[in-house]
């Protein structure tokens, strides 16, 4: 379902939804640990936690038991580790899905986008809060966005059933899933030059955010 019209609200800090960084990959092609890289003179894990906490009360890391004592992380541990982003976000679902607590709605981001801000997140959790949908997701010339976007944690089983028949691209296992689709009319609002959802994969990536971070261009 494309995005129409919208009137943004206010959206309560935690209320309802939970709040994920997936860090549980091996950052090959990055050559070292990218959630640990210092940008704005902060490790992107933390910045990533931190911009996370602007939406929600609970902001939980998916990661290697212990892997970020190091800067006083704590994580909870992939349920299925080496098998991508899908697994990580069905981990978190599995986690809210257990809480005590109802939690509706989960916004899951990868730990390796500099570019992010907290009225982009903010604006997503108020269209996930009003919407009937399974995942509310945006999209950019590159695509779907998954690894920044909201999904309800009853969205759960279809991902686990698509998993579990040899799925692993996260675009591939949407597919069954009610998306409402925030196309770039509503993101280029809060990001006019277009890096809203650029990651870092490379140490090549890593050097280009640097110079648009020193330039002012962000």
């Amino acid at each position: 379902m494309a995005s129409g019209e919208w009137r943004a609200g206010n959206v309560e800090k935690g209320r309802g939804i939970a709040g994920y960084v997936l860090a549980g990959g091996g950052s090959t092609r990055f050559g070292q640990d990218k959630a640990l890289v210092a940008f704005e003179g902060k490790p992107m894990l933390l910045r990533m936690r931190e911009l996370l906490g602007s939406v929600s009360g609970d902001v939980i890391v998916i990661a290697a038991e212990g892997k970020y004592t190091s800067i006083g992380v704590e994580s909870v541990a992939d349920q299925r580790p080496g098998e991508g982003p899908l697994g990580g976000i069905i981990t978190a679902l599995a986690v809210s899905a257990k809480s005590q607590r109802h939690i509706p709605w989960n916004l899951i981001v990868g730990c390796d986008m500099p570019f992010l801000t907290s009225e982009w997140l903010v604006h997503m959790a108020e269209r996930a809060e009003a919407s009937t949908s399974e995942v509310v997701v945006p999209q950019s010339a590159s695509g779907l966005e998954p690894l920044c976007a909201c999904w309800r944690t009853s969205a759960l089983a279809k991902l686990q059933q698509a998993f579990e028949k040899g799925v692993r691209k996260v675009t591939e296992a949407m597919k069954p899933l009610d998306m409402e689709i925030l196309d770039e009319p509503v993101w280029k609002r809060f990001d006019s030059a277009g890096r809203l959802f650029w990651n870092m994969n490379t140490p090549a990536d890593y050097k280009e955010a640097q110079k648009v971070l020193q330039a002012g261009q962000t």
